[in-house]
Formats: C-alpha cells, structure tokens, sequence
C-alpha cells in the first residue's frame, strides 16, 4: 500500500507476499494507539506490533521506519478519494466533505487532535502527511475551477481560500464534536450551502 511519497520511498520491498489482514491489523493498531492519546514520539514499533498481534520482523518487513508506518495509518484513515459524479459542483462539493466525515473518522476523531503537536515539531511527518491529503485538497480545486468555467460560481473567486473556507469548519468541527447546535446530521450539506452563498455569480 502505497500512499505517500516518504512511506513510498522508505518502505523497504517486501520479502514474502504481503498480507492484508496483517496490513490492515498494523494500521489500526497505530490509529488506536494515537486515539488513546500517545504522542507519535511515544508510540514505539513493539506498542504497535502487540497491539495488532504481529512479530516486529512483521511490520519491519513492510515499513522501514516509524514515521513511515504513521503516514500509512493517516492515509489508511482518510481512505481514497470518492468518485465524483462531475454534474453539480454543490453535489461533488458535499460528497468530498462526506468523506472526510465517515464513521472511521468519527471513531478515531482524536487522532488529527494527538497528530497536530507532532505536524508542527517534525517536518519529515508535515511532508508526509501533505503528500496524503494534497491530492484530495486538489480534487477539490478541480471541483471549483470547474465550477467557475461553467458559470455556477463567480469568476472572480479565490480558489484557495474557498478551498479553506470549506476543509477548515469541517475538521474544526470533526476535531470539536460535541456541539450541540451544530448537528451531525446535514453538516456537509449545511457547510456547502453556506459558503456557496457568498460563490455564486
């Protein structure tokens, strides 16, 4: 699995056919160790291989490092980006932001919170960790360019900030769940809907 340029390039070539279930196992026993509140400094190859119930040489096998084996875990929790349907920019708008807000985000809703600290320290983790989301933040542009070149938004709208003005509230709001007055249900839509507004020609 494949999925950033620093796992990519550091994982060392597996001796044996890969195992998915192992793979998948080493995976969320990293997400579960940062949702639990460790630091990636303190997550240790040994915490992880007993807690996915694997040999070290296991996950030796398949990453070459810890930094590595984080990046994977990040990109294994944001999972590939949807197929879009390319008829409405609100509709592939919402399906974007639906994705970032699966269940599997929701269960380990504390791992970007315990990964901030560590995206600020260590520039090897922040370059791998933009090599996982760039591409998706880059479908979304792709979303908005297309928007303007048909005329359902404004052709004077700042492509970037837009793009902020819709991954910002959503991962604030994954990050801070427990808001009552700004319900689950219908968030994406509700968040499209809003900054669409102030996109329109």
């Amino acid at each position: 699995m494949t999925t950033a340029p620093l796992a990519g390039q550091e994982r060392k070539a597996p001796g044996r056919p890969r195992n998915a279930l192992a793979d998948s196992a080493i995976l969320h026993a990293v997400l579960d160790l940062l949702s639990e509140g460790q630091t990636v400094a303190a997550i240790s190859i040994e915490a992880v291989a007993a807690k996915a119930g694997v040999g070290k040489a296991t996950i030796y096998r398949r990453w070459a490092n810890k930094e590595a084996l984080i990046i994977d875990a990040v990109a294994a929790l944001k999972g590939p980006v949807p197929e879009l349907a390319g008829e409405s920019v609100r509709d592939d708008l919402v399906t974007l932001i639906k994705a970032n807000r699966s269940n599997q985000h929701h269960n380990y809703g504390k791992v970007t919170a315990c990964l901030m600290p560590e995206l600020m320290r260590d520039d090897q983790i922040m370059a791998g960790y933009q090599a996982v989301i760039e591409p998706r933040r880059e479908v979304m542009r792709g979303v908005l360019r297309r928007g303007i070149e048909t005329g359902e938004l404004r052709s004077d709208l700042d492509v970037e900030l837009t793009l902020l003005m819709l991954v910002g509230p959503n991962m604030l709001n994954g990050l801070f769940a427990q808001q009552p007055r700004v319900p689950r249900e219908g968030f994406a839509e509700a968040l499209v809907d809003a900054v669409l507004r102030g996109a329109a020609p």
